[in-house]
């Protein structure tokens, strides 16, 4: 089989981030329906590339001024570096900037005639994969939008959404997020407040993912305590292999493998190379290094992708969603076959979401 005919579901990307903001920060808009060579995802390129889907982050920007996520990583002759956590957001301005996003979400699939697709279900995301249709899964990165009632939750999750990481990189009142810190211990900072038990529990009931990514050790230990669902981090390396605070401890990863859960492999090059570096000139091959070292640890039915495309730097050989089958060659010549390509690339997210979509027609 061809490398270019296995499809690949994401675990994140910020593509809605970048079309969202470019107009804003005075750029020209990105067109998703054109192909350029602006960002990291468009669906021509999607198309090529051989994207069948993924997270679409819902991500608001601390207002105050630009966020610096793309850059993270050392730089230089650096061998570390520290940037402190980004300072919480007030949750209606959260609301809002979700509001306004999601709304880009809806529109593009309306304007896409029939080429994209929001789902729900995974009845849904089936007949995408089979058809050939993008799937997007509305997710937000960072639950400021939703409020101590959870009563937006209930609401956001009526309009689609499927997918919730309970911070980003910032504390918020359910968590507190990792900072961008190298070497650094994912260890930092307490751990879920009273609301962030509650909002682990009405995710639950909804069923909508829990995405660990980004969140600290602590927090990551409650989930684990009080939900009843596979633990999910959707865009998250090894800390074993890149001691960044982002990264899974092998502890964490043998939580995830034993809930029945998933870790979607950042592309990140600062979260891969083991200097965390934030250097383009850095191979794919870091990607295959970061599979094949949880593939080893969990197994690889507990082993996905989550690229970070449009959010951090890729590795040069990579580039952008074009790239995918490279990287699917890449895998082949490490030794993977086509079924267990297609366990990475699709059937992993398919289980997951499975077991945690709760509607009937799950089931």
């Amino acid at each position: 089989m061809s490398s270019a005919l296995v499809p690949i579901f994401d675990g994140h990307n910020d593509t809605l981030l970048s079309l969202y903001r470019a107009p804003r920060n005075g750029d020209s808009p990105r067109d998703f329906f054109t192909r350029s060579d602006k960002g990291h995802i468009d669906l021509p390129r999607a198309q090529e590339g051989g994207l069948a889907g993924g997270f679409f982050a819902i991500f608001p920007p601390s207002p105050a001024a630009a966020e610096v996520v793309p850059a993270v990583g050392a730089t230089g002759a650096a061998k570390s570096y520290a940037r402190p956590l980004a300072a919480q957001v007030e949750q209606g301005y959260a609301l809002q900037v979700t509001m306004d996003m999601a709304a880009l979400l809806f529109r593009l699939e309306r304007q896409a005639a029939g080429a994209v697709q929001v789902v729900r279900a995974l009845p849904e995301l089936r007949r995408c994969l089979d058809a050939g249709t993008l799937a997007m899964v509305f997710h937000i990165e960072g639950a400021e939008a939703i409020d101590r009632d959870l009563n937006a939750l209930e609401v956001l999750y009526q309009a689609g959404l499927r997918s919730l990481g309970i911070t980003w990189s910032r504390a918020n009142i359910f968590g507190t997020g990792v900072p961008f810190q190298f070497p650094q211990s994912p260890d930092v900072g307490p751990g879920l407040s009273e609301a962030g038990m509650a909002l682990v529990q009405a995710c639950n009931r909804l069923g909508v993912l829990i995405d660990l990514s980004h969140l600290n050790e602590k927090g990551f230990w409650d989930v684990e305590k009080y939900s009843d669902a596979p633990l999910v981090a959707t865009h998250s390396g090894a800390h074993a292999l890149c001691p960044s605070a982002r990264n899974l401890t092998d502890k964490q990863l043998d939580a995830i493998r034993a809930s029945g859960g998933v870790v979607g492999v950042n592309y990140h090059v600062g979260f891969l190379r083991a200097d965390g570096r934030s250097d383009a000139a850095t191979s794919l091959s870091e990607i295959v290094r970061h599979v094949t070292y949880m593939v080893e640890r969990m197994g690889i039915d507990h082993v996905a992708l989550g690229s970070d495309f449009d959010g951090a730097t890729m590795p040069g050989d990579l580039g952008d969603v074009a790239g995918l089958p490279r990287l699917v060659t890449a895998l082949r010549a490490a030794g993977y076959d086509d079924r267990d390509l297609h366990q990475i690339g699709t059937q992993n997210w398919l289980r997951v979401l499975g077991q945690t979509w709760r509607s009937p027609e799950n089931r």
